[in-house]
């Protein structure tokens, strides 16, 4: 299977703040931005629940500024859950509003996008 290749993408205001240091591991699951995301008027809340350092991040959209959407860099991305707003039985709890988040197994997110390297 093919290594994940990472494309340069420029990580926008607002982003997730917080550890900077690489993660030791891959997560068992990761978070994945879904196309409920509305990028709420520019201040998210899931970026402010990241607990990662650039991990979510705005990506503007070039057709109908302001607006945009959030992303979640895979590499990253512990796996948390912190970002959504489900917590056990579906209670809402913090971070997303929208349940634009999915936390996918990680094993199926490397089948479309090829291998994490780390």
């Amino acid at each position: 299977m093919e290594t994940y290749a990472a494309a340069e993408v420029q990580k926008h205001e607002p982003k997730s703040t917080g550890m900077s240091t690489p993660r030791k591991k891959v997560p068992k699951i990761l978070a994945v931005i879904n196309e409920c995301c509305t990028g709420c008027a520019g201040s998210p809340a899931c970026v402010d629940y990241c607990p990662v350092e650039d991990c979510m991040y705005w990506v503007p959209d070039q057709d109908n500024p302001p607006f945009g959407v959030i992303e979640v860099d895979p590499l990253t991305c512990i796996g948390c859950k912190l970002c959504t707003s489900k917590g056990p039985d579906g209670a809402f709890l913090e971070g997303c509003p929208w349940d634009a988040i999915d936390m996918v197994p990680t094993p199926e997110w490397e089948a479309l996008h090829g291998k994490l390297p780390y």
